[in-house]
C-alpha cells in the first residue's frame, strides 16, 4: 500500500512539472523547435518505465504477484499517458 501512495506521488510531481512547464512555455510566443514540456514529458514517462521495470519486476520476482502487477500497471500506464502528452 505504501508504494501505491509513493506511485501517485511521483506521478503527481510528474504532472506538476509537465504542467508548470507547458504553462510557462504559453508565454513564449516563438513557436520554433520542440517544446520544452514534451521533453520534460518524455522525461517523466522515462522515470516512470524504469520504475515500473524496477519495483514491478522486483516485487514479481520475489512472489508478490498481485503487488507487482498493480506497480506495473499504474507506473506503465502513467508512462504511457506521459509518452502520449509528448507525442510520441
Amino acid at each position: 500500500m505504501a508504494l501505491l501512495v509513493i506511485d501517485f506521488l511521483v506521478i503527481v510531481c510528474a504532472l506538476y512539472a509537465w504542467g508548470m512547464t507547458g504553462w510557462s512555455e504559453s508565454y513564449d510566443s516563438a513557436g520554433t523547435g520542440p517544446s520544452s514540456a514534451s521533453r520534460v514529458a518524455l522525461q517523466a514517462s522515462g522515470l516512470l518505465i524504469a520504475g515500473a521495470i524496477i519495483t514491478g519486476g522486483g516485487l514479481l520476482a520475489k512472489g508478490w504477484r498481485i503487488a507487482g502487477i498493480v506497480q506495473l500497471v499504474v507506473l506503465g500506464g502513467a508512462a504511457a499517458l506521459f509518452s502520449f502528452a509528448a507525442g510520441g
